[in-house]
């Protein structure tokens, strides 16, 4: 193994093996036991297993040996073992120990085969060698020369279980070093196959007898040598054997190691570039090593394919892959290196690694002309367009072959670019691809989206290449060092369709959409879609139907593409709402130039005419006097009439509400009723996060008769079992803090202490304040870790600051969370004035210092704490 190490990786796991060596030889040596045990009648031999036996003895890794004898184990062997293993276990190593004899291990071996693959790794230490090689020569003779199908089947079986269970750690965020796709586990089941089914000993067999070309062993060893260097970095950070690379290791390794910040990525991103990049070479040939020995998914396939042979000339397909006829086809007919991939997916087979290998060796021909052709252009059009299974993914090929990149250049930069937070769980490229295929699988039975609405959007476009290649773009900015990847992003866009000869306005209109890509999302989590200059905001962005359609597509896939906590049943219902009202203005024409009072007349009709629902002695009329005109405008009747019964009920109290349930989202609605109390928003806000409630999104509405009616989504408590108490509970303390009995900061110091999330990167904070979005609001932007109790803390502070919070949006995306508040201060006017908002920033910066610096301290060791 010791060609696949580095020097400083060798001067590691060579010496710890070197030490536990020399340990296990000086105690056979002065062992008191072992000549009262009449090694020359019953011979043992005790031989390294595992990481150890292969010399990979990692810091704090298991050290596996076994001590094996000739005949029977004797008496005496329990003696010897705690003589030499009980050291080893006082000084706090972790020692895995088996004794058996010959005739067990060969039993054990040939019956279960995770014995079976330890053994294989084994290594002389000290005995009686020749006991050794007995070992070895019986299992290739009765175990493995008969049962090398049997033995080959299971490993690849197990192999695809281990991959499903802890994931492909070459595009997780936090992967397992070890047992992930892409791990040290994959080499390794490439070397127990290359020995079962090829009998080669040692990792250079697999180059000297053609696995593996020179430069693919070359960089597997590269690849093999950084992931080691970071397992043992893992190891020394925890004290302890420990594989997953969680996100509170990640900046300390990137520290340890000396990756500096460049431009605007950070040193730990760069690092888990690099990471990601190399476990994606160990799975790249772990999977090309499973195609050529034919361990691929139709392994398991009682019926044998139908023979399939590609449409064009210079293809071939060989052993139930696909590959070149020749290298001379190749310089023939340079769009063979496109084809090939069209053909993958559609006759549904790998490439050979053959094949692979001329990729690379012809990549350059895929130049500036290459790219300019009008075929090349209609092949990457269709190859878009395919929908494939994961395995045969053209897109997904041509990225793990390094054809994409070459073919298309814009994409350089963002080769497994990893962004360091919880929301984005692939890298960039990964991501690229993976948007493409949510695109395509709108209106079909694997539609991502849970919306009839995404299928027949995409049926009504009439260019759905336009979109296809904007999912594949929208994030190469990313790549380049600019403040905005979206606008960055749009310019590299333009001179990648350029190349390729399209039309001004086909490479207009997929600028616009990368451009944009963001705008949808970050209107429906960001900003009151109830105020009507937020929705004709985005209608004169867009300006078209057919980008409207194409721009909300795109904002889907790319969601879904993200990861589970970007797409979720609440976002897709405000994505699809602003979709919705942005539509119906470009339908209709500008809402403001509508008649209001018509509308609002339409309205109080409506309620009116409502019949029994309408509590007595409710004056009607004179309520619809003292509701401002935005609640009129923006408010359903339906929700109208539960604000106008909440308000009878109120009868002098300080506050009513109604808790509703939305199981479609898996969501609460709370509306409260109440007197227009100074800081009530906030004191909300404490309360639902004292019962351990998220809020979503918040509407302040406040009558001209000091009624503020106040409605917040959010999720729901924890335990659903007892949902009723937690919020007869939650009422109860509300009415506590309006009536000032409740220190809503005390409590949640002494109550929520420590509840802080898995630890999550750690975000600058930011605060945005915005005065020209908004004619009548002043909107501010925080953005921040989620923590506990945030919101409560900075809308009291918003509140200390005299604002009057009429709105309220959170948009959580994992590991930061962005609150936007439209505010105005207690006499009804926008904050413009430079001291004003320096006084703000002030108060919010505070607030986010003693905040965060409480999360730390809760998360700390109590030796830190102490610190």
């Amino acid at each position: 193994m010791s060609e696949f190490i580095s020097e400083p990786n060798l001067s590691v796991m060579k010496k710890n093996t070197r030490l536990l060596d020399d340990y296990f030889r000086d105690s056979f040596e002065k062992s008191m036991v072992g000549p009262r045990m009449g090694i020359s009648k019953n011979p043992y031999v005790i031989i390294a297993l595992g990481g150890y036996g292969r010399q990979e003895q990692c810091i704090h890794s298991d050290v596996d040996i076994l001590f094996l004898f000739k005949k029977e184990i004797p008496e005496r062997a329990e003696a010897l073992i705690r003589e030499i293993i009980f050291p080893l276990w006082d000084i706090g190593m972790d020692i895995g120990h088996a004794t058996r004899s010959l005739k067990e291990c060969v039993g054990l071996a040939g019956k279960d085969f995770e014995v079976l693959m330890s053994v294989l790794d084994a290594r002389f230490i000290c005995g009686m060698s020749p006991l050794y090689s007995e070992l070895m020569g019986q299992l290739r003779q009765k175990i493995i020369f008969r049962r090398s199908n049997k033995i080959t089947d299971w490993l690849v079986r197990s192999n695809r279980e281990r991959h499903r269970a802890f994931g492909d750690s070459a595009c997780l965020l936090e992967p397992n070093l070890k047992e992930g796709r892409g791990g040290l586990r994959d080499y390794h089941t490439m070397l127990w196959l290359a020995k079962i089914r090829f009998g080669l000993e040692k990792p250079r067999d697999l180059e000297y007898q053609g696995y593996l070309s020179h430069a693919e062993y070359r960089s597997m060893g590269q690849a093999l040598a950084f992931i080691r260097k970071t397992r043992n970095g893992l190891h020394i950070l925890t004290c302890r054997k420990y594989d997953q690379l969680h996100f509170e290791h990640q900046l300390r390794l990137a520290g340890m190691f000396g990756y500096p910040a460049d431009g605007n990525q950070q040193g730990v991103e760069k690092f888990l570039t690099d990471l990601h990049g190399h476990m994606n070479v160990i799975r790249q040939n772990h999977l090309m090593f499973l195609h050529e020995l034919g361990k691929t998914h139709k392994w398991f396939d009682f019926k044998k394919p139908p023979k399939k042979q590609p449409r064009s000339e210079g293809l071939a397909v060989k052993k139930e892959a696909l590959t070149f006829t020749s290298p001379e086809a190749i310089l023939e007919n340079p769009l063979l290196l496109l084809r090939i991939f069209e053909e993958s997916a559609r006759l549904k087979m790998p490439l050979k690694a053959e094949a692979r290998r001329l990729i690379r060796d012809f990549s350059d021909l895929a130049g500036t002309e290459f790219r300019a052709l009008r075929e090349s252009r209609k092949i990457f059009e269709r190859i878009l367009a395919l929908r494939a299974p994961d395995e045969f993914s053209p897109l997904s090929e041509m990225l793990n072959t390094g054809f994409l990149v070459r073919f298309i250049p814009e994409m350089t930069g963002v080769v497994n670019r990893t962004e360091y937070d919880t929301y984005h769980v692939y890298p960039v490229d990964r991501h690229l691809v993976r948007t493409v295929r949510a695109v395509r699988q709108f209106g079909t039975t694997d539609d991502m989206s849970g919306d009839r609405l995404c299928g027949d959007l995409y049926r009504e476009i009439r260019d759905r290449t336009i979109l296809l290649w904007a999912a594949l773009l929208h994030d190469i900015g990313k790549g380049r060092d600019s403040e905005d990847h979206s606008r960055a992003g749009a310019e590299m866009a333009l001179t990648a369709l350029g190349q390729r000869k399209y039309g001004a306005g086909y490479a207009d209109t997929v600028s616009f959409l990368v451009r944009e890509h963001l705008l949808l999302i970050r209107t429906a989590t960001r900003r009151d879609i109830d105020e009507a200059e937020t929705v004709l905001s985005c209608a004169r962005k867009v300006q078209t139907p057919e980008r409207l359609r194409m721009l909300y597509l795109l904002s889907v896939a790319d969601l879904i593409a993200t990861g589970p906590k970007a797409w979720s049943e609440w976002t897709a219902i405000l994505l699809r709402d602003l979709f919705l009202r942005v539509m119906k203005v470009m339908a209709q024409g500008d809402p403001v130039s509508q008649d209001a009072v018509s509308l609002t007349q339409k309205k109080t009709d409506a309620l009116l005419a409502g019949g029994d629902w309408l509590p007595a002695e409710t004056d009607l009329p004179g309520l619809f006097n003292v509701m401002s005109p935005r609640y009129l405008l923006s408010t359903p009747v339906s929700e109208m009439q539960t604000h106008i019964r909440l308000h009878a009920g109120l009868k002098g109290a300080p506050f009513v509400w109604q808790i509703e349930q939305d199981t479609a989202a898996n969501t609460r609605k709370v509306t409260v009723c109440g007197q227009n109390v100074p800081g009530s928003f906030s004191k909300v806000a404490g309360v639902l996060a004292l019962n351990r409630v998220h809020i979503l999104d918040a509407q302040v509405h406040t009558w001209r008769n000091n009624i503020a009616l106040s409605i917040f989504r959010v999720t729901p408590p924890p335990d659903l079992i007892f949902e009723n108490e937690r919020w007869e509970r939650a009422e109860r303390e509300l009415r506590s803090a309006l009536a000032g009995e409740l220190d809503i900061a005390c409590e949640m110091a002494e109550r929520i202490a420590g509840d802080a999330a898995c630890p999550v990167p750690d975000l600058p904070p930011r605060v945005n304040v915005d005065n020209l979005s908004s004619g009548f609001f002043t909107i501010i932007e925080i953005f921040t870790r989620d923590l506990p109790g945030l919101l409560f803390r900075l809308s009291d502070a918003l509140f200390r600051c005299r604002l009057d919070i009429r709105s309220a949006q959170i948009a959580t995306t994992a590991s930061q969370v962005v609150d936007v508040f439209y505010v105005r201060d207690f006499d009804g006017r926008k904050v413009d004035s430079p001291d004003r908002i320096r006084q703000i920033r002030a108060a919010i910066d505070a607030v986010l210092r003693e905040v965060c610096h409480a999360d730390a301290r809760d998360r700390c060791s109590p030796e830190e704490a102490v610190v």
